[in-house]
């Protein structure tokens, strides 16, 4: 079970991590994480910087080192991390890599209702995400060529991690597909039948109302 974090915003272990290594004000940090594309490994609100940079602070998890002005820009706060703050990263981290969690996905919501459509348009749109995938698997498998010749790969992990679970999807999307296409779905008759008159089968009514077994 994940822990209880003083401050759960993800956007606070990414400013955890980048502030650890030197110190920064928020704008600063704000421009690294930007730079270093850690709006796609994790939701970021960069609107709620600030107000993370603060939590962080008021936990004794970053600490003001020194504030200044330059010309007629708005006075600048630079933090570094605590010790505290090094040791609630390092813990945080720990939990995301060891700890499996369910999370929710729009395509898996859809999937759970998509009997409301009828097999044949399910079809035309399953082939369209399929074609999505593939030209973001074909984009992001030439992104991460051009990024081996620049970057170790201990900062690639995550990009290869992502073009494993988008060509896992692909071949997932691809399978039922090719079921749907050859007809060997089960009762894809029975799935029609509802779609055209609206009636369940009232075996399958008896299964929806008594819902899935408890894990």
């Amino acid at each position: 079970m994940a822990k209880r974090r003083r401050v759960a915003n993800l956007l606070a272990l990414a400013v955890l991590t980048v502030a650890g290594q030197r110190p920064m004000h928020p704008y600063e940090m704000a421009s690294v994480l930007r730079a270093r594309g850690k709006d796609e490994d994790m939701p970021i609100k960069w609107g709620s910087l600030y107000t993370v940079v603060r939590n962080l602070e008021k936990h004794g998890l970053l600490e003001a080192v020194e504030s200044g002005r330059q010309g007629g820009r708005p006075e600048r706060t630079v933090y570094r991390v605590t010790d505290a703050g090094r040791e609630e990263a390092d813990d945080w981290t720990r939990e995301l890599l060891s700890t499996p969690v369910r999370e929710p996905s729009s395509f898996v919501a859809g999937l759970s209702v998509m009997g409301g459509l009828g097999p044949d348009e399910v079809m035309a749109l399953l082939r369209e995400r399929l074609e999505a995938l593939e030209r973001r698997l074909d984009a992001a498998r030439r992104a991460l060529e051009g990024e081996r010749a620049q970057l170790p790969r201990l900062f690639l992990v995550e990009s290869e991690y992502a073009i494993a679970m988008c060509e896992a999807e692909a071949g997932w999307v691809r399978g039922l597909l090719a079921e749907l296409t050859e007809g060997t779905f089960p009762d894809l008759d029975g799935w029609r039948a509802y779609r055209r008159t609206g009636t369940v089968p009232p075996e399958v009514a008896d299964l929806a109302e008594r819902g899935r077994p408890a894990d």
